[in-house]
């Protein structure tokens, strides 16, 4: 019978709307829909509860009025609330309470938000699930840059912040070379025959594709895109990804380092946490390899088994 459940706020002034949908956008909600007039805004959660509860006695008077306000309190669990009070904080937001349980260590906070909206958050700091991660330390690591010469004005500026990137994480410039090439079509090419000398933990591929009046831009940046991929995959070592494809020189000129940031400072980086990923991955012992080639430890292949069992004698 039910078929959705849709729960509604209104702010207390139109204008508040835009801060109220930037901070929950800000902590992981998806905007799924809005009016177009600026007036309303449908957001989506991963995983969609409702909570009926009983007030804690702990929480100072005047707070526990206002959440008793439940036209207007919004209840969240959150997989890290640490993170999600440092953007209640960036935001400048309004904390009405924070207490944290000394036996399970899980964090309550409450937060108001423009238009009269309370939010309580609760959630275990470092709950995530583990993972292998980089890091970024270039140091140690060798790097090759592939850059093109077409569009230089551009390249060039993505190669400065990609050698800004690498210093910064510890690299020298000696374990550092930089090729170039005439246009971006030449990169995959130039980046698949420095992976395959095995000497650097990653490449970083640089260039930038401005749209023209023809179709030649699509086919260009569809090549350069699969061909570094290919090489990747087929090398195994990391290529980053620092070709540009934007309509406009301006667009371009924004993310070599004015508005949009330095798309090679970018590349960098992630191919200094790539670089540091894989080495990390390979130095983890492998299950399969202990238990000889391409076999789960402690399962015997029949055909072995057979050729220990002396066979029956004919009679």
């Amino acid at each position: 019978m039910l078929k959705s459940l849709h729960i509604g706020r209104y702010t207390s002034q139109p204008e508040h709307l835009r801060e109220v949908v930037e901070f929950f956008e800000a902590i992981g909600f998806d905007r799924v829909s809005e009016d177009g007039q600026s007036r309303s805004a449908v957001l989506s959660a991963p995983l969609g509860l409702l909570s009926i509860n009983a007030l804690p006695s702990g929480y100072p008077p005047e707070v526990a009025d206002r959440l008793r306000d439940v036209a207007k309190l919004i209840v969240m669990e959150v997989d890290n609330p640490d993170s999600i009070f440092e953007i209640a904080q960036g935001m400048k937001l309004k904390v009405l309470a924070d207490a944290a349980s000394p036996k399970t260590g899980e964090r309550s906070f409450s937060l108001e938000l423009p238009g009269d909206i309370v939010v309580t958050i609760h959630g275990r700091p470092g709950e995530q699930a583990a993972a292998v991660e980089g890091k970024l330390d270039a140091a140690g690591k060798r790097f090759a840059i592939v850059v093109s010469r077409f569009n230089a004005f551009i390249g060039e500026r993505l190669l400065s912040g990609a050698l800004d990137a690498l210093r910064r994480t510890g690299a020298r410039m000696r374990d550092v070379e930089i090729m170039r090439v005439p246009g971006s079509f030449e990169i995959p090419v130039a980046a698949r025959t420095l992976a395959q000398t095995g000497k650097y933990d990653a490449i970083i591929c640089l260039g930038c594709l401005l749209r023209g009046e023809t179709a030649h831009y699509e086919v260009i940046a569809n090549e350069v895109t699969r061909g570094i991929g290919q090489s990747a995959q087929e090398t195994g070592v990391p290529h980053a990804f620092g070709v540009l494809t934007c309509d406009t020189l301006e667009q371009a000129i924004d993310r070599a380092g004015l508005k949009s940031g330095n798309k090679g400072f970018e590349a960098a980086l992630a191919a200094v946490e790539m670089a540091s990923l894989k080495k990390a991955v390979s130095s983890q012992p492998s299950a399969f390899s202990k238990g000889g080639r391409g076999q789960v430890p402690g399962r015997r292949s029949k055909v072995s088994d057979a050729r220990k069992t002396p066979a029956k004698k004919r009679h």
